[in-house]
């Protein structure tokens, strides 16, 4: 077979996520400050849209901001200081870069694959496989 017809064939058999071209957007950050916390009532749905645990997101935000929070049962986030609504932002954009979006294609159709005490970030689209951080 010459050389065209092969990569045509190779390319035919690529999964469709990888030639569209879909604008992956994370919403901002919801809530208020109540006192000397901080509510997000939106939390649960971020988690959702990036498709990750919200524990761990929340996890890997309380730990970037340096203070306590918690999930409450109403589905809001309740943080133990008071944070601007644009450093919440920052930080999960920050987690998502390192934890959802794909390093070779920069695609977020990505899962978190435990393999013992390692995890690594596998692409559905384009395949690729990357080491994370297993523990936040």
């Amino acid at each position: 077979m010459d050389y065209r017809k092969l990569l045509k064939e190779a390319r035919d058999n690529l999964p469709k996520s990888v030639f569209e071209k879909e604008r992956f957007e994370i919403p901002n950050v919801m809530g208020h400050i109540q006192g000397n916390r901080t509510i997000i009532s939106n939390f649960i749905q971020i988690a959702g849209i990036i498709r990750r645990e919200p524990e761990h997101l929340l996890k890997y935000v309380l730990k970037e901001l340096a203070t306590p929070g918690e999930i409450k049962k109403s589905g809001s986030v309740i943080v133990g200081t008071k944070v601007p609504a644009s450093r919440i932002n920052e930080k999960i954009r920050k987690y998502a870069n390192e934890y959802v979006l794909c390093t070779e294609c920069g695609k977020p159709d990505t899962k978190i694959m435990k393999e013992g005490d390692f995890a690594s970030l596998k692409c559905m689209a384009c395949g690729a496989k990357h080491p994370v951080k297993a523990r936040i």
